[in-house]
């Protein structure tokens, strides 16, 4: 099974073009996420939302970015976990996904991994919560696995319809 990534090519000091890509990575639960970096636009400290009437559950409400109203979707209810704290590592990654802007609650922001396609592995086949066609690959580094999101896939279009609905 082949893992096609996009992959952002870079020149490393020998001048021999490689495949790499950079990921930020998260945590939820006991589990570590990572999300292409290029679709992150920052990272804040949590606040609690303005409450939108029909929105999804996952979809905690909406806050004021530099004039940019941007949906708040709290990852831990959206992939069906327990136990939902907001403590002072609770974080808000702001994500571009195509033309909408959406920040995405997460436990804590772990740091920004460099893979190689070596590192990459194939996602295995099994059913739960997330979908596997949302998963682009496991990354393994030294001791620690990452399920690296396809945040695209897990955004559905649908459910962006329902959250610009929500916000608007």
């Amino acid at each position: 099974m082949s893992i096609e990534l996009t992959p952002a090519t870079q020149t490393v000091p020998t001048g021999t073009p490689t495949s790499i890509r950079e990921f930020l990575a998260f945590k939820l639960g006991r589990e570590e996420y990572g999300v292409d970096i290029l679709r992150v636009q920052e990272i804040r400290s949590f606040e609690l939302p303005t409450r939108m009437a029909n929105a999804p559950a996952f979809v905690l409400g909406v806050v004021n970015l530099r004039g940019v109203i941007v949906p708040i979707i709290d990852m831990r209810i959206k992939f069906g976990m327990d136990e939902v704290n907001y403590d002072s590592f609770t974080v808000v990654i702001v994500l571009n996904i195509g033309k909408q802007v959406i920040g995405m609650v997460v436990d804590a922001v772990s740091d920004v991994i460099t893979l190689t396609p070596e590192q990459l592995r194939p996602v295995p086949e099994f059913s739960g919560v997330i979908d596997n066609n949302h998963v682009l690959a496991i990354g393994s580094v030294a001791d620690r696995m990452l399920i690296l999101l396809d945040i695209e896939k897990v955004m559905s279009s649908a459910e962006l319809g329902l959250i610009s609905e929500a916000a608007h």
